[in-house]
């Protein structure tokens, strides 16, 4: 499996300027649209689920890239290196917004998923930086204490990637929650086509990525669907267990659940396809294709689920 997965990571995606400028300029519009549903109080929810938003944040933000990295060190002698910083990577997203509606779908605490969102999206700035470099730095040290060699192609330039997340995610949040605070009847109006805007670009990334390597993805799509579903049922796992832990309303639990299984997986082709980030020279296909199924998969997944829940309501 380790050899299998290792040829993949000759795949790269090159951009020009121009084109690099113009996939951020969408992404900005798509986050945009994703603050539309984030009014201020929004936030007041925050007082009447104080518990379930404390171990909401808990369980996105710091369980599921600790869970994560536990994996990788774990599976490190069938997964490649790259492969692993992809599952790091993941993990270090903030939750995706298609995560309300299968809240709504699963009959869970929507006004709970929109603020664990609403919170994760926004503090994603500092907290995607973070925990990719703090959870991949101490990856890429357990590796070279097995290994015996330094990889310095796992170099990330972390202040690029803060850079890079502040201007893609907190300048259009910034705008959308203005948006919709000042103009409710506008954000109200778009809110909807843009949800169809962003499902339809994140397919076309993955189009992208895939695009000149199809036959290298049919060929070991099996090795990377098993690391995702293992993964993400991981992800999902964490968020019930966590609610069921601390004893949460059955509606919070379902919510958790969700969050913490759905991540903005876009955020993070994005940023493999940021030269800055990731210069053309580093060799990051095993990353790209684990981020890039993962898109894929955690929406089969969640709507299998919420399909699940939505057949009886929580006690």
């Amino acid at each position: 499996m380790y050899e299998q997965l290792l040829s993949l990571d000759t795949i790269r995606i090159n951009f020009s300027e121009g084109g690099m400028h113009a996939v951020n300029i969408v992404l900005a519009f798509v986050m945009f649209g994703v603050a539309l549903g984030i009014r201020f109080q929004t936030f007041k929810t925050i007082l009447r689920y104080p518990k379930s938003v404390i171990w909401g944040f808990f369980s996105q933000v710091i369980a599921l890239p600790a869970v994560t990295f536990l994996l990788v060190v774990a599976f490190s002698k069938f997964i490649t290196p790259m492969v692993a910083m992809g599952m790091i990577l993941v993990a270090a997203c903030p939750g995706g917004n298609i995560s309300n509606f299968m809240s709504q779908l699963s009959k869970a605490n929507t006004e709970l998923s929109i603020s664990l969102t609403a919170i994760s999206t926004a503090l994603s700035t500092v907290m995607t930086p973070f925990n990719f470099a703090f959870w991949g730095g101490l990856y890429v040290n357990f590796i070279n204490r097995q290994a015996g060699h330094a990889l310095q192609e796992l170099h990330i330039d972390n202040y690029q990637m803060l850079e890079t997340v502040f201007i893609l995610l907190g300048v259009p949040l910034l705008l959308g929650v203005l948006t919709s605070r000042f103009l409710p009847k506008i954000a109200e109006k778009l809110k909807k086509p843009m949800q169809y805007f962003s499902i339809i670009f994140f397919a076309g990334m993955i189009v992208m990525a895939f695009s000149n390597n199809f036959d290298l993805f049919l060929k070991y799509i099996f090795y990377i669907f098993i690391l995702v579903f293992i993964h993400n049922l991981l992800a999902l796992s964490t968020g019930f267990g966590i609610a069921s832990l601390f004893r949460l309303p059955e509606a919070d639990r379902r919510t958790l659940t969700i969050e913490t299984g759905i991540q903005n997986s876009g955020l993070g082709l994005i940023l493999l396809f940021n030269p800055k980030i990731f210069p053309p020279d580093m060799a990051i296909g095993g990353m790209l294709f684990i981020t890039a199924w993962w898109g894929i998969w955690h929406i089969i997944s969640g709507l299998s689920l919420s399909f699940y829940w939505s057949r009886r309501l929580p006690k």
